[in-house]
């Protein structure tokens, strides 16, 4: 039995890929893990498997304006697509932004200006390998333990506060694409709604 606050806060995704976690978090709200409702999809690509799930499912989602972005500065404007994507969240009222595989850094005058919670998934045990082809370089070095970590966003690139991480062993014989399949499966798809109620239990009652 659900909750009385079941679906009180209305959360977005935005992603830039194929969009599994995504999926993992909208089924954890739909069967009740979650108290909270996926209301919006966004991507910065036109064409990519988030938005195509999303619309498969019927789901409200929409493609930010494509182009390269200024390099932001402290208290600057907010670009085209972070203007657009301001825009969205107020329009559909988002208490929460997730970030799911979205290849972007946000910036100091979007995260002032939205200034409400938004939380990324990286497929590290940060701080050890932020950004980038993080997989690919944990591979590289031959790491014997790997996993992923839930954070909040600030300004910089996958150092804001930790949330919770997951781990697995390495076994040696994966390969990039099976550690990153071990990785999403039984640490991301698990870690990511968890660390979602650890926060929306934290956030103040809405009014």
């Amino acid at each position: 039995m659900t909750s009385p606050d079941f679906r009180r806060w209305r959360v977005a995704i935005l992603g830039s890929g194929q969009g599994t976690n995504a999926r993992a978090l909208c089924q954890a709200m739909q069967t009740g893990q979650v108290p909270a409702q996926l209301v919006l999809v966004l991507s910065d690509r036109s064409s990519c498997g988030l938005l195509s799930w999303a619309q498969s499912s019927g789901l409200p989602c929409e493609s930010l304006p494509p182009g390269r972005e200024s390099p932001p500065s402290p208290g600057s404007v907010c670009g085209p697509r972070e203007s657009a994507l301001l825009a969205s969240l107020a329009a559909h009222r988002i208490d929460v932004l997730l970030l799911a595989g979205y290849m972007r850094l946000l910036s100091p005058a979007f995260l002032a200006r939205f200034s409400r919670p938004t939380l990324n998934i990286h497929p590290s045990l940060l701080p050890a390998y932020p950004g980038l082809h993080a997989v690919e370089r944990q591979w590289a070095d031959g790491v014997h333990e790997s996993g992923a970590t839930v954070h909040l966003v600030d300004e910089g690139l996958d150092t804001g506060p930790v949330i919770l991480q997951g781990r697995i062993r390495v076994r040696g014989e994966e390969g990039v694409a099976g550690l990153r399949s071990r990785i999403q499966q039984e640490v991301e798809h698990i870690i990511y709604p968890a660390a979602l109620c650890m926060l929306l239990a934290g956030l103040p009652q809405s009014t």
